[in-house]
């Protein structure tokens, strides 16, 4: 199955001055997805540091998901970044620029600086229509370019959906009345009849009839229902308050 990266890009996330809503997102919408993510990494705005975190994360992973640092300001340096990890130059990509300048006509803006820095991409990228009044999303290879902001992201987002959808992750929840120390033994056994399963449990305490979120997770629906079904018959009746 697809397997995806995700870098979030930022000092204002390291220092706790904006909260980090995007990975949450995109960790949400690719496992629909059938899409594997195996890392979140958050890092400063450098440079180097991001050229070196896009690297390794394109060679470990299908895709690479990028969020933040794409504007006009002093330290909107993804797209440096990007173009370094791939050993590119920068460069005024036309079509960037054209789609500046038609917005410009309609807002009454001129074509100034902070334009032209944000139509400066690493060589060869591809432009994806988003279908809405700002700027396309930009790839270069296997990294897509998103903006920080999460309206924005989430907007953009629907562009890449059929290009990295893999096989859809199916979930179902069961929500059981004890505690994890009375029902750990039940689901290490689930486990080892059902090695494949994807099987999670979290403990609640804001809920005083629901102890225990246990979650499980395939992309084989048959091999779901038979673990289910299997895990139900283990617990006594009086431990399961609903299943999802």
């Amino acid at each position: 199955m697809p397997s995806a990266g995700i870098l979030i890009i930022g000092n204002e996330i390291l220092s706790g001055k904006v909260a980090d809503l995007n990975s949450t997102f995109l960790c949400r919408e690719l496992r629909a997805l059938g899409v594997d993510v195996g890392q979140i990494s958050v890092i400063p705005d450098r440079v180097e540091v991001i050229a070196t975190e896009v690297r390794l994360l394109s060679q470990k992973f299908d895709y690479v998901f990028t969020t933040g640092g794409v504007g006009p300001t002093h330290d909107d340096v993804t797209m440096e970044g990007v173009a370094r990890a791939f050993g590119v130059a920068l460069e005024e990509h036309p079509a960037f620029r054209a789609y500046f300048e038609k917005l410009l006509v309609q807002t009454g803006g001129t074509y100034n600086e902070s334009y032209h820095k944000m139509s400066m991409l690493p060589a060869k990228s591809e432009l994806i229509d988003t279908n809405d009044f700002l700027f396309p999303l930009v790839s270069k290879g296997n990294v897509f370019i998103f903006p920080g902001i999460p309206k924005l992201l989430y907007k953009k987002f629907e562009a890449v959906r059929e290009r990295v959808r893999g096989v859809p992750i199916l979930l179902r929840r069961v929500y059981l009345t004890r505690y994890e120390s009375e029902i750990a033994h039940h689901l290490n056994e689930l486990l080892e009849k059902f090695p494949e399963l994807e099987l999670g449990s979290y403990p609640r305490t804001e809920d005083e009839a629901h102890k225990v979120l246990v979650t499980l997770e395939s992309r084989d629906a048959k091999y779901l229902q038979r673990a289910l079904d299997d895990l139900l018959a283990r617990l006594p009746t009086e431990f399961v308050l609903r299943t999802e």
